[in-house]
């Protein structure tokens, strides 16, 4: 294609943004990208669910918010959302694909993002795409007498025609949800948004629509994203990502999520970029429009969350995390 010739380096940025949480945070994702990667040259381009489709109402960016995005070199592209919407809200990120130009380099970032370094440094190999390593086995989960892994992985590969055996990390255990190919979809990369984006849509369609036997006790809400997510890495060429890439969800950007959780474990260098990018009166004064950002971040709760948690010594689980927020009273999202 005519368009390979394109440099690693040069590449486009999409988030979702649009009424609601997702405009406050997309806003916090490019205050961070300007004011920490200056040398990133490329677009950014806010992708927007248009009027009319599979989300009620109006969903556009309201004015406060859009102005300030512009104001930092934002680009806001609308896009049609027929199949997914406020039935699937992580299907944005599907058919948001559409926003993007065809044929060139692209990143996904999930909106709940900040970039904490030189992200345009970073060696990607477009014609291999990867995704977020920053995963735990949430899916599937394992019923007593139900299949296991390797045959639910296996239904899956087998319906789009994919090698299912080189997927493989052999080096984990047979049977362990890291063996297979699985990754988060806070953020993903290609070398065609249009070709990614077809085939994201069609098998997160096959599957919603007609899952395969092995996926009867097997839930599709929230995981749908993550289980078509690596079968259409494997299917356009792509894998795991490689060592150059392990500042993203490290050193280079942070998937931060919900506040409440961020400020709890988080290291002091991603508080410090939230904390830093959202302080200028400009952004201050439309991010304090969203209650959450007031408290946490301009009354001083997340502080108070922080002190709470011993980052060398979480809990394992989540859960543990939110339900001790919860308790102090200050989870909000």
């Amino acid at each position: 294609m005519a368009e390979a010739a394109r440099q690693a380096d040069d590449f486009n940025i999409m988030v979702i943004g649009q009424s609601g949480r997702l405009q406050y945070e997309a806003l916090l994702f490019a205050a961070s990208l300007r004011l920490f990667d200056p040398g990133f040259s490329g677009r950014l381009i806010v992708a927007e669910p248009a009027p009319g489709g599979a989300w009620p109402g109006d969903p556009r960016i309201e004015p406060a918010p859009r102005s300030a995005l512009e104001d930092l070199g934002a680009e806001i592209v609308p896009f049609e959302v027929r199949h997914f919407g406020a039935s699937y809200p992580q299907g944005n990120k599907i058919e948001g694909l559409a926003a993007l130009p065809a044929g060139e380099n692209f990143v996904f970032f999930d909106s709940d993002t900040v970039v904490t370094g030189a992200l345009s440094a970073l060696p990607f190999d477009f014609t291999r795409p990867a995704a977020s390593m920053r995963r735990e086995g949430t899916w599937p989960e394992i019923e007593l007498y139900g299949p296991g892994y390797s045959e639910i992985w296996q239904s899956l590969y087998d319906r789009f025609g994919l090698d299912f055996s080189n997927s493989l990390d052999l080096s984990e255990p047979d049977e362990y949800w890291a063996r297979y190919l699985y990754f988060n979809a806070g953020w993903f990369f290609g070398a065609d948004p249009a070709r990614f984006g077809a085939r994201f849509l069609d098998i997160a369609r096959s599957i919603r629509d007609d899952p395969p036997p092995e996926l009867a006790l097997q839930s599709l809400d929230p995981w749908l994203d993550q289980i078509a997510l690596p079968l259409v890495i494997h299917d356009l060429g792509g894998g795991r990502p490689g060592p150059g890439l392990s500042g993203l969800d490290g050193g280079v950007t942070c998937h931060w999520r919900v506040l409440p959780l961020a400020y709890a474990r988080e290291s002091d260098r991603v508080i410090e970029v939230i904390e830093t990018v959202a302080a200028p009166n400009r952004i201050k004064r439309v991010l304090k429009a969203y209650e959450p950002m007031q408290r946490m971040i301009y009354q001083g709760r997340g502080q108070k969350v922080r002190a709470m948690f011993d980052r060398d010594d979480l809990p394992r689980k989540e859960k543990a995390i939110r339900n001790k927020i919860k308790r102090a009273g200050y989870w909000t999202r």
